[in-house]
């Protein structure tokens, strides 16, 4: 175990994108470590970290269903790290715990929030994506959120990130009658059919979406996962069978758009096929967390199921990370380890 430091670094977000974050809105920021922490808490060297879509709408000074990073002051989310001290019970040096502080190298705080996990299980990684809150956003959203039953045919946007490329490859393990996916590479594309095992798949700069999910699907489709909403939830609607379901867990379309975007210009169809488009929180749904690990490490272990991580090294560079992230530069989890 490397010795503990006297400073540790940490980005800060400086400015709130206007439009497309820049470099210029973050900092990254040298700051002191205990490494004596009060009674009750843990010292944790971090080892990865998550970037994730919704750290966009953080940035901005809005109200919403969680508070917005403050300037000048750390960001957060997922980590994954090792105990380097400890003053908590029921935690030891060595430990390997999730928690909610990232975007730094050492993170101090009350043991209560952290969660043990087993490297000899996984990768300590896989915390943060396929065994994590990704994996558990796919599972709920899927399950719970559009209700899936055997037999539904289904289509999911930006499913060759971290969520969507496990929603496809959960529905196909229970019995989708049909799996189509959007990603916005030819590259993607492959790795969807051949990889995760859709039955079809399209790059949505090709052409018209609408066009493109009719072409995949002409028979319609029964489920919608969307992930990226605008275009992709208008021709979902158009797509969907009477009485499907839609599962509205993002809408990267419109993460960075300075105007008010418009909404699906179809939503009337909504009535007469009688759809159900319901959004989803994952932390809505908690009582499922032990259903999906027992679900999802089962499938692992099987090899039905499988999972990419995009790592890049270093803490240096976790603001490039996430702006890489939005524009899609990732297959699967996107990852910030520091393990070098």
């Amino acid at each position: 175990m490397s010795e503990i430091p006297a400073v540790s670094r940490e980005w800060h977000l400086v400015a709130r994108p206007q439009g497309w974050p820049v470099a210029t809105d973050f900092a990254l920021r040298e700051v002191p470590v205990s490494a004596d922490p009060a009674p009750g808490r843990i010292l944790v060297r971090n080892l990865h970290m998550s970037v994730d879509p919704y750290m966009r709408g953080r940035m901005n000074d809005v109200k919403s269903y969680i508070p917005p990073f403050q300037l000048d002051a750390p960001m957060d989310g997922g980590a994954v790290g090792e105990v380097v001290a400890s003053a908590a019970e029921g935690f030891e040096v060595g430990d390997h715990v999730l928690h909610g502080l990232g975007w730094r190298e050492y993170a101090e705080f009350d043991a209560k929030h952290a969660t043990k996990v087993d490297a000899s299980l996984a990768p300590l990684s896989a915390y943060l994506g396929v065994l994590g809150m990704p994996g558990m956003t796919a599972y709920a959203g899927l399950f719970k959120v559009a209700s899936f039953k055997e037999g539904d045919s289904v289509f999911v946007s930006g499913a060759a990130g971290a969520v969507g490329s496990l929603v496809g490859q959960f529905a196909k393990i229970k019995g989708a009658s049909r799996v189509i996916g959007s990603a916005g590479s030819a590259e993607k594309v492959t790795t969807l059919t051949e990889k995760y095992g859709f039955d079809a798949a399209f790059n949505y700069k090709d052409g018209p979406v609408a066009e493109q999910l009719k072409a995949a699907a002409p028979e319609g489709i029964d489920v919608y996962f969307d992930n990226v909403g605008g275009d992709h939830l208008e021709a979902a609607i158009s797509s969907l069978k009477v009485h499907g379901r839609a599962t509205l867990c993002g809408a990267i379309a419109q993460y960075n758009a300075t105007e008010p975007t418009p909404g699906p210009r179809n939503l009337a169809l909504v009535i007469g096929k009688r759809l159900r488009l319901q959004g989803i929180l994952v932390g809505d749904h908690a009582g499922l967390q032990q259903q999906f690990v027992q679900d999802v490490a089962g499938w692992l272990r099987s090899g039905e199921l499988t999972y990419d991580e995009t790592v890049v090294e270093g803490v240096e560079n976790a603001a490039d990370a996430f702006l890489g992230l939005l524009r899609g530069d990732n297959t699967g989890k996107m990852i910030v380890s520091f393990t070098g």
